[in-house]
């Protein structure tokens, strides 16, 4: 699964404590900003309306609205100039109560 893969949840992984993590595995170069941040905020939203429409309920039956989150793996590390967008899509994101964060996989 990847980022380009808009009907499919890339991974979702629990936590010892019972947390559900939602994975956007994004193995995308930089080189095309603008269709590349396009392409994370539709990944994003897809994500949303997965937790919105409770199809996570009805797969992971344990989850509930406060366990949720979604992180975003990076294979390359985003320009600066991305991170306006990021730090955009977490408070958006937050705005639905589900925390947004990010990494870089090395």
């Amino acid at each position: 699964m990847s980022i380009d893969q808009l009907d499919k949840i890339d991974i979702i992984s629990t936590s010892e404590a019972g947390d559900f993590v939602l994975h956007i595995s994004d193995h995308l170069m930089w080189d095309r900003e603008r269709e590349h941040i396009q392409l994370l905020q539709d990944k994003i939203n897809a994500y949303l309306q997965f937790i919105e429409d409770g199809q996570i309920f009805e797969e992971y039956p344990t989850a509930t609205k406060t366990n949720i989150s979604i992180e975003v793996v990076f294979k390359y590390d985003p320009p600066k100039s991305i991170l306006i967008y990021l730090n955009c899509f977490k408070e958006m994101v937050m705005d639905f109560g589900v925390p947004l964060t990010w990494q870089i996989y090395k």
